[in-house]
């Protein structure tokens, strides 16, 4: 006759690790509904500074923390997806309560609001990514840092697409300083950190000159 063990503490291990993703994945949803409803309540108050650091920054950082903190990439995707549309209807629905129903209260423009809502789910995709402790993670962490690099340039350069006076120097310098600090915080080694930072001013500057070339009419794209 076989005896066949059963190992309950495989079945335990199971249901802690269910259990951690139900608990992710509501804890990005009410995430991204105080955050959405905190920018609203910010642009209401019209602190123009603070707004210029909110918008997009917490949501990114929303963005990067669910996915650093996701089970793996696909639950990744589906929860910084969850976040950055919990996001978008707290913050509609809170300027609906003002008798403002327009579509740009995320990232000032509805081409804007297309652009974050891609910007939160790829920022949180490659903070899943940058928990491998391989070339790929240094990779990953570069490519956070320089797409919020890249942002602060963009929003601090006259003429660019989106470029505001009042963002430099202020805003620009915090915002670039966290950014440099959340690259080293993300890797562990020093020769990470190092890569991690290289790939950063990398992919930045090829941001910037695409940028630069596209605002000058270099490249002809339609927007």
């Amino acid at each position: 006759m076989n005896n066949t063990t059963i190992d309950y503490a495989d079945f335990a291990e199971y249901d802690r690790r269910q259990r951690a993703i139900e608990r992710h994945l509501v804890t990005a949803f009410l995430g991204g509904l105080a955050v959405g409803l905190t920018g609203m309540l910010i642009s209401a108050s019209g602190l123009a500074w603070l707004g210029q650091v909110y918008d997009p920054y917490a949501y990114l950082a929303l963005a990067l923390t669910v996915g650093a903190t996701a089970s793996g990439f696909g639950w990744a995707l589906v929860t910084t997806f969850l976040a950055a549309v919990s996001t978008l209807v707290s913050a509609l629905g809170a300027s609906a309560l003002t008798g403002d129903d327009a579509f740009d209260v995320i990232g000032g423009s509805p081409a804007g609001l297309n652009w974050t809502l891609a910007l939160l789910v790829g920022l949180g995709l490659l903070a899943s990514v940058t928990r491998r402790q391989d070339g790929w993670g240094d990779v990953a962490a570069g490519a956070v840092g320089a797409a919020l690099i890249a942002d602060v340039v963009d929003r601090a350069t006259p003429g660019f697409i989106d470029s505001e006076q009042s963002f430099w120097p202020g805003p620009a310098m915090v915002v670039g300083l966290a950014s440099v600090a959340l690259v080293l915080a993300l890797r562990r080694s020093t020769r990470g950190r190092l890569r991690a930072l290289a790939m950063s001013a990398v992919f930045a500057g090829l941001f910037t000159v695409c940028l630069g070339a596209f605002v000058a009419g270099w490249i002809p794209l339609a927007v």
